[in-house]
């Protein structure tokens, strides 16, 4: 994507020049080069440019540059009938689905009224009638967005996942003191791995806490990851950076603590600045091993040896305060499907074949809705009441029938 320098904006700009400026205002972080915003919002525009200029249309299509005309797309080409042949051109995809549609126009459609607002165009096309019509009608879900874990679902994970640490931590503690070094260490990495996993699971699945408030998001710098210094286990609470972009403490239940104090000790952290869920990918290990020890002055033979003497480079690291990344989200949502297949719990959805992530979070909501109402359920979730009766507003609408049920049967006794 080309940045335009230029301060003049006229119909002859071309559209590509707008875009990296527009990403850095809608991006997160220094310079604005980070978020998921920015990602899918670079992704569509991508795609858009590409339409516009004929090259991911039908066989018969052109583009929007008239055809006796050599120059990529301008701003002088777009009007609403270019955002209604894209709407059009995006329904048509049978591949989509009709909320999808309409989430890919909406990246479209906030760009255009970014350009009005920068001068770049002298109307908001796409939000013009016209343009829209073709678009099918959403139906009120987000992608993705509705797997929540049931109760059964939750404790055969949890128990899963439990009996694994609980064997493998006693594995490792009740090795013969004869045993060989470096037998011991290939326990206790089997037990911190395992270890970490329960953690994890229990705490998607009892605090609610969203996965990009927990770990590292490659996209956004200011999410790396929960830290030992971010908990407090004495207080049973956390500090994540949450989505309203602001540090706030979130709750951690009694389910939680065990799990997190076993697997601390275990660790053994040798700052508060470690991560609580670091990344144990081979590559990323050693990679950091061989830089750190480097910066440090070893020489590459002393780090060979130094490698050696480990069975894995985690305990390496730990041993030497070579801090490693937190694991990202989406090393979360692949850890999650190993363990659902591996506890071989029965996932009945659509888009998902085992317990996301998120699916944790809503079925806590679920519980808490039905325990305790919409009020609370909103402080946990750190969601406005409002959003979170839109969200569960099954709940209420099985509880009216309820209500209309017994009403009717009362009604039925008296006739």
């Amino acid at each position: 994507m080309n940045q335009n320098t230029s301060s003049t904006r006229d119909g002859s700009t071309p559209l590509t020049s707008s875009f990296e400026r527009y990403l850095q205002d809608k991006g997160k972080g220094r310079g604005g080069d980070g978020g998921n915003y920015r990602r899918n919002a670079a992704r569509e525009l991508e795609r858009f440019a590409e339409w516009a200029a004929g090259d991911r249309g039908d066989d018969d299509w052109t583009g929007i540059v008239p055809d006796d005309v050599d120059r990529e797309p301008t701003f002088d080409d777009l009007d609403e009938r270019v955002f209604r042949e894209y709407a059009r051109h995006l329904a048509g995809d049978r591949g989509l689905k009709q909320n999808t549609v309409q989430t890919y126009y909406r990246y479209i459609s906030a760009w255009c009224g970014w350009c009005v607002n920068e001068g770049y165009l002298e109307a908001h096309y796409a939000q013009r009638a016209s343009a829209m019509a073709p678009l099918p009608e959403d139906d009120g879900r987000k992608p993705g967005d509705q797997q929540a874990w049931t109760s059964e679902q939750r404790h055969a994970l949890t128990r899963h996942v439990d009996e694994r640490a609980r064997d493998a931590v006693e594995a490792y503690t009740t090795l013969p003191e004869d045993t060989d070094l470096l037998d011991k260490q290939r326990a206790r990495y089997t037990a911190l791995k395992t270890a970490r996993d329960r953690a994890l699971v229990f705490v998607l699945a009892y605090t609610a806490v969203r996965v990009g408030e927990l770990l590292r998001d490659p996209n956004d710098p200011r999410r790396r990851g929960v830290r030992w210094e971010d908990l407090s286990l004495d207080d049973g609470s956390m500090d994540v950076y949450r989505k309203k972009q602001q540090w706030d403490a979130a709750s951690l239940p009694d389910p939680v603590l065990s799990p997190l104090r076993s697997y601390r000790e275990l660790m053994d952290p040798p700052t508060e600045r470690w991560p609580v869920f670091p990344t144990f990918d081979q590559r990323t290990l050693a990679r950091l091993v061989q830089d750190g020890l480097t910066d440090r002055g070893e020489r590459s033979e002393a780090i060979t040896e130094r490698r050696e003497e480990y069975a894995r480079d985690l305990l390496l690291a730990l041993d030497e305060d070579i801090r490693p990344p937190s694991i990202t989200t989406d090393g979360a949502r692949s850890i999650l499907q190993r363990l659902s297949e591996a506890a071989e719990i029965e996932i009945d959805h659509p888009k998902h074949d085992y317990l996301a992530p998120h699916g944790g979070r809503r079925g806590m909501g679920e519980v808490l809705v039905r325990a305790f109402g919409y009020t609370v359920a909103a402080r946990y979730l750190d969601n406005s009441e409002e959003m979170v009766r839109e969200r569960y507003s099954h709940i209420e609408a099985g509880e009216l029938g309820d209500v209309a049920t017994e009403a009717l049967e009362e009604i039925d006794d008296v006739a």
